[in-house]
This record gives C-alpha cells, structure tokens and sequence, in this order.
C-alpha cells in the first residue's frame, strides 16, 4: 500500500495560512492520500530539529511561514540535508514589499495575532459597555476597569463607548437622589471610580434641549435649575464620601475627559490598558 504524502507545516504563529495554502494545492491533485501536520510556534532550533527527524522518515515536504531569517535559514540547510522540498510562503511576499515600500520587515513572530488580539479585546470591551450601561446590570460594578459616575447628561455613555475603543471595561452607574446608590460601588478600589459632575447653568441647557428633542415641555422639573442643583449636591456628597477623583465635564469635549481619565488610569497599577 501507497505510503500517504505528508505536508509539514510550520509557523512561528498558528499556523492557520500555511495549512490552508497547502490544502489549497492538494486539493488540486485528484488520486493519492495526503495528510497535513500542522506544527505552530516555532521558536528555537531544537523543534526543527524534532520535526525534521520525523519527517525524514516520511514521503513528504515542507511549507512554512517563519518570519526570523535564523530559523528559516536552519529549517532550509535542515530539510536540505535530508532532501525534503520545502516552500517558503513569506519570504516572497516581503521581498515584494520591501522593493514597493522601500524599507525593511519587522520579522516579528506573531505580529497578525497580536492585532487580532487587540481587535477582540477591544470588542469585548464596547460588548461590556453597552450591556453596563446606564446601571442596567450593577455586577458589571466589580468587573469593570472603570466605573463612571454622574447624574443624568455628565457624558457617561458616550465617555464609556469611548474609552471602550481604548480596551478598557466600563461600567457606568446614574445617580439619582431618590434611588439609593447600588452596594458595590462601595467595594470597589475608589482609583477605579470616576465622578463626573457640572456646571447646573451647563447642564439646564443640555437638559432642555433633550426634552425638546424628546418632543416634552422643556420647563419640566427634570431641567428645572432648582433640580439640577439638588441633584449636583448630592452626587457630589456622594462622591465626596467615596473618596474618587471627580471631573467638571462642563466645557470639555469627550475626547478630552477621556484623555484625563486614560492618565489617570497609567497611574493605578490596579487598572491594565
């Protein structure tokens, strides 16, 4: 019985591209047995080594995508030795692009995992922002990176969606005089828990012009400055008796409280950006 033809693939990442080319072109051989064996993370020489004695012994050869000239320069003399076809997939691609954009690779391992790393982090973090806004879920209090605090238009979904896209988990909690502030912001490190207050001219304004945009009577007493002030003073009180950093949101745009808080955050080794 025919031995089957085996593909090596190896990567000093998964792996993923290397064995999918392969497959690629096996697929366009109609008779035979074909394996591949997929071998990601290839770091030092002792593994190419390792592999390599096994697949001397086989019917096969050899795709990879290293990216460090020393590894990839042992695995060619290696499988050369011992007369194994390799091929190399990166090699030609970056030798095209240095000629376009006219400097050097990095040749990092890993680089595109790393990326994706940092796209998924960030979407987990706009996905744990939507679900804990607004105090919608107060266990989202202890699982948070920061905690945001304010009355009503202190700019705290819009400043939650915003440092989201920096990676960090945001929860942010309403304060509202006749609702008791939820428990567990009271067990939670005050550093991570931000205030966020303004001026009731400021907000007045604000106010009204979302009960217009409502569609509502802008005298009504949610925009009323007499409110507004009672809901400061409390919030403030409330802040006071926490002991976190507090933020007049009045005259800054989003982007700018965000950039305050994101310094903050470099200073408590508590929170990781």
């Amino acid at each position: 019985m025919q031995k089957s033809t085996i593909v090596y693939v190896l990567s000093d990442s998964i792996g993923e591209t290397g064995e999918q080319v392969a497959k690629a072109a096996i697929s366009q051989f109609n008779s035979g047995r074909y394996e591949t064996r997929r071998f990601p993370y290839i770091t030092d020489e002792e593994q190419i080594v390792e592999i390599l004695d096994e697949a001397k012994e086989e019917r096969c050869m050899i795709v990879y995508t290293l990216v460090i000239d020393e590894l990839r320069n042992f695995l060619e003399e290696r499988a050369k030795k011992y007369n194994i076809p390799t091929v190399d997939l990166m090699t030609p691609i970056l030798d095209a692009l240095k000629q376009v954009v006219g400097f050097e690779p990095k040749r990092e391992a890993g680089i595109i995992r790393k990326l994706d790393e940092k796209y998924f982090k960030k979407v987990e973090a706009v996905e744990f922002a939507v679900k804990y806004d607004d105090g919608k879920d107060t266990r989202g209090i202890k699982k948070a990176d920061i905690v945001l605090l304010g009355i009503s238009r202190t700019s705290k979904t819009p400043l939650s969606m915003y440092l989201a896209h920096k990676n960090l988990k945001v929860a942010n909690v309403p304060l509202v005089p006749e609702i008791p502030p939820p428990d567990e912001i009271f067990e939670v490190d005050p550093q991570k828990i931000i205030g966020l207050t303004a001026n009731p001219i400021k907000l007045n304004e604000i106010r009204q012009e979302r009960l217009k945009t409502l569609g509502l009577s802008d005298n009504a007493n949610y925009a009323s400055i007499d409110r507004i002030i009672r809901e400061i003073e409390y919030s403030e009180s409330l802040m006071k008796r926490l002991g976190c950093p507090v933020i007049d949101v009045s005259n800054k745009a989003v982007e700018e409280t965000a950039g305050i808080i994101l310094e903050m955050t470099r200073h408590n080794s508590n929170i990781n950006i």
